[in-house]
């Protein structure tokens, strides 16, 4: 019987590009669920799941938020780290424009444009983290560094 092949999403290519290890969770979900009952459905530990967000500063520049799933981001504290005098999460209907990936699916890899990442403190405290792979029902665990490195993120609390 011949194997399924593995839909590789931007964020996998990427990876793959640069010979980046990391390990592909899939689920079924066919519809937004938040990061907390993704963690939940896929059992991986919710203290290292994290969120993509999307914000826009004042300046009108994006800026991609990789946050705990169980933490609420601090708008002035983002504000605050990418120099800007305010925030704002972007409207729901302008993701897929703005990043090439649907609700629930953002990974911050292989958005349309690289846009500067903020990576919170928290994710140092794990060797690997977990987060959208670029679809709904696609996680994918890689090592905290490697993203860092990959999406040259900048360290913050927010």
């Amino acid at each position: 019987m011949a194997k399924e092949k593995e839909i590789k999403t931007n964020a996998m290519r990427i990876l793959d590009r640069q010979k980046i290890s990391y390990q592909v969770i899939q689920y079924e979900c066919e519809e937004f669920i938040d990061g907390i009952h993704t963690a939940e459905l896929t059992r991986v530990p919710r203290e290292q799941s994290f969120k993509t967000l999307v914000l826009r500063g004042r300046s009108r520049q994006y800026y991609v938020f990789v946050l705990p799933v169980e933490e609420e981001v601090q708008l002035k504290e983002a504000a605050r780290l990418a120099g800007e005098k305010s925030v704002e999460m972007i409207p729901v209907k302008d993701i897929t424009a703005v990043t090439g990936y649907v609700r629930g699916g953002c990974s911050p890899l292989g958005m349309k444009k690289q846009y500067p990442v903020f990576l919170h403190e928290k994710a140092l405290d794990y060797d690997n983290i977990y987060v959208s792979g670029g679809r709904i029902g696609t996680t994918l665990c890689l090592s905290v560094q490697d993203l860092i490195s990959m999406t040259e993120a900048k360290i913050g609390k927010f």
